[in-house]
């Protein structure tokens, strides 16, 4: 298993997927459901002096896991919307993309 990396950097990658989600929506990350669950189930299996809690690992690696498919989506999404296809493209057009011209015909008909 690969290493999982700090806990608070987790935290803060999850925060920052969530500020670029809710950017779309047009309202404050802080003030989403979202926000509230991840805030709260980090408080809750943090190690204090008193307990070490088992459950901590697991959380991280949970976390770790929600936070390469936000990731994932948000750069699909952007992958998708550079080269999604855009319609019917004339043969002059497709030529150009690959680097190609297409010949000229002599007499004014091309």
């Amino acid at each position: 298993m690969a290493a999982l990396g700090s806990p608070l950097r987790t935290f803060r990658g999850l925060l920052r997927e969530l500020r670029h989600a809710s950017g779309r929506a047009g309202r404050p990350y802080r003030h989403t459901p979202a926000y509230r669950h991840i805030v709260a189930a980090f408080r809750a299996h943090r190690v204090t002096s008193e307990k070490l809690c088992r459950a901590q690992q697991e959380l991280h690696f949970q976390a770790a896991t929600y936070l390469c498919l936000l990731r994932s989506v948000r750069e699909h999404m952007a992958l998708h919307q550079e080269y999604h296809g855009k319609g019917e493209r004339s043969p002059e057009e497709v030529a150009g993309l690959v680097g190609f011209r297409l010949p000229h015909q002599p007499g004014g008909k091309g």
